[in-house]
């Protein structure tokens, strides 16, 4: 299973849950992380960094919608995937 499954699985809400902020967060996070390794690679490929910039931003949206309304899920989201916030 991958890294991202088991996060997913992890901070999940219920089995169906596909679309709560934690989820969303997990997927943003696994693929910012691809597209760092990237842009590492190919230093001029504008339009992937304009793709990253704006998951970093929804990204960062998301978390400070979970820091305002439910800072315990908040927490555990950034011990579980190691941000810096």
């Amino acid at each position: 299973m991958s890294e991202t499954v088991k996060k997913v699985e992890e901070l999940r809400l219920h089995d169906n849950d596909t679309g709560s902020a934690d989820v969303q967060i997990v997927r943003l996070t696994t693929r910012i992380k691809q597209l760092t390794d990237h842009m590492s690679e190919n230093k001029k490929d504008v339009s992937s960094r304009r793709g990253l910039l704006r998951m970093v931003a929804r990204r960062r949206k998301l978390l400070d919608y979970l820091a305002r309304t439910q800072p315990e899920r908040y927490s555990q989201i950034i011990k579980s995937l190691g941000l810096r916030r």
